[in-house]
């Protein structure tokens, strides 16, 4: 294996992580009937920021993963990332999975917390070794606590669900 396929490795396994995430995520996204239906504060988002938000966050995150990956400092660092990364992932996906799959914004504001604290526990790791990729993470901090607050207030507004 030459350096230079070496060094794009991180590269490509974050950016295909991201994607795969994304890809999840939307597959678990239902906009339809059900999720028309539900009142929204009026400061909520129009629909149609949401993508380009997460597909900076998802960029911000894949661009943090790899320089985490080239700054960590030794083999430990470097699982300790990945599994926070794979929590942080799966946390995602599941916070999506219940609210427009499972049609259960309850359950997802329960969830949501866990999301909020795998993305700072990430932002907190990081910022050890690698300061600038933990300051990527920040919007994507920033935007799970504006989700949570707008979840919050779709409970307040619809509940009780199931």
């Amino acid at each position: 294996m030459s350096l230079a396929s070496s060094r794009a490795a991180p590269v490509w396994i974050a950016a295909a992580s991201a994607v795969a995430v994304a890809m999840l995520g939307a597959l678990m996204t239902d906009l339809g009937p059900w999720y028309a239906a539900l009142r929204q504060p009026a400061w909520k988002p129009p629909d149609w920021v949401f993508g380009p938000v997460w597909t900076t966050i998802f960029s911000l995150a894949a661009i943090a993963g790899v320089n985490g990956w080239r700054r960590a400092p030794d083999r430990e660092s470097r699982e300790r990332m990945l599994l926070l990364f794979a929590a942080n992932a799966f946390l995602n996906v599941l916070w999506s999975l219940l609210f427009f799959r499972l049609h259960r914004p309850d359950w997802a504001l329960a969830e949501v917390p866990l999301l909020w604290l795998s993305v700072l526990a990430l932002i907190v790791v990081l910022a050890r070794f690698a300061r600038p990729a933990a300051w990527l993470l920040v919007p994507y901090l920033v935007w799970v606590a504006i989700a949570a607050l707008l979840n919050w207030q779709t409970v307040r507004l619809n509940g009780p669900f199931g």
